[in-house]
């Protein structure tokens, strides 16, 4: 039977995870290194205080801030609520006011486990011809990007996407120390780095030079073309706050603002539009 780590094992973990000496932490910390190698050693027992110190030098996720507290003898201190707990319900809002306000523009928020927790109307625009099974909840973002079954026939670059998306994953495995993150990087590791669409009319190879990596998802004929931006909440005191991310996508040419305009309106539709011959609304219909 797998024990719980002591407090002096949970904070070298951490230390170690963020690749600083006992002397590096005991400088950030203002203690003597002598006191952080007492501490993990299991010769000194911290104070609450010092707990929560030494955490936030670390920067130590606030679930497992309590988990910490714990392994000291201590009860936690940060709350977590569901996502429609009356006491978020100002965040709730906020939330809510972002995604609404980037429409035309897909916006989403979801959890430590990329699980979707809230997506706006030009999200699931997007979504046709996914397989049913992957939009049943819970949702995680990334496997319905990535899934043979999912988007991936549609993104146009799925290999380089598939790698960024990889590495922002281990980059989080790395510090967090999530085994869920690990298991879903094993998994999505698994799927095909190509996908077999590149011989739909208009999805071709592109070569990038800038700065951030694009998502082209090839919709009713065209390539749709994005940049993402990432929110976060600002010092929450919350676990569930401080595990939401809002991912944002923005246009990254006149064509795709153009076309993600006309999928919102398509009573508006006009024979200029690049979407005219296609028929935007036959796809995204409920079944």
């Amino acid at each position: 039977m797998k024990t719980s780590p002591s407090v002096g094992e949970f904070l070298r973990q951490w230390r170690q995870r963020r690749h600083l000496s006992q002397l590096e932490l005991a400088s950030e910390a203002e203690v003597s290194s002598r006191h952080i190698s007492f501490v993990e050693t299991g010769r000194s027992l911290p104070s609450r205080e010092m707990l929560l110190h030494l955490s936030a030098i670390l920067d130590i996720p606030l679930r497992e801030r309590n988990l910490l507290l714990l392994a000291g003898g201590y009860a936690p201190v940060f709350r977590e609520s569901p996502f429609y707990d009356p006491s978020i319900q100002l965040a709730r809002q906020a939330i809510e006011l972002v995604l609404a306000g980037q429409e035309p523009y897909p916006a989403l928020a979801f959890d430590r486990h990329w699980t979707l927790v809230k997506a706006n109307k030009a999200t699931m625009r997007l979504l046709c011809g996914v397989e049913a099974e992957l939009l049943q909840p819970p949702v995680n973002v990334l496997r319905l990007a990535l899934h043979p079954a999912g988007l991936a026939p549609r993104i146009v670059n799925l290999r380089e996407w598939r790698a960024y998306a990889l590495k922002r994953l281990r980059h989080q495995i790395a510090i967090t120390g999530d085994p869920v993150l690990a298991q879903l990087l094993s998994e999505f590791s698994g799927y095909p780095e190509t996908n077999e669409s590149h011989s739909i009319a208009g999805a071709t190879d592109v070569q990038y030079t800038g700065v951030v990596v694009r998502f082209q998802l090839f919709v009713e004929g065209i390539t749709l073309s994005f940049f993402s931006t990432s929110t976060v909440f600002g010092t929450p005191v919350d676990i569930t706050l401080s595990e939401l991310a809002i991912e944002s996508y923005f246009p990254a040419n006149q064509q795709t603002a153009d076309a993600l305009w006309h999928l919102a309106h398509p009573e508006c539709k006009s024979t200029s539009s690049p979407l005219s011959s296609v028929g935007v609304t036959q796809g995204f219909r409920k079944k």
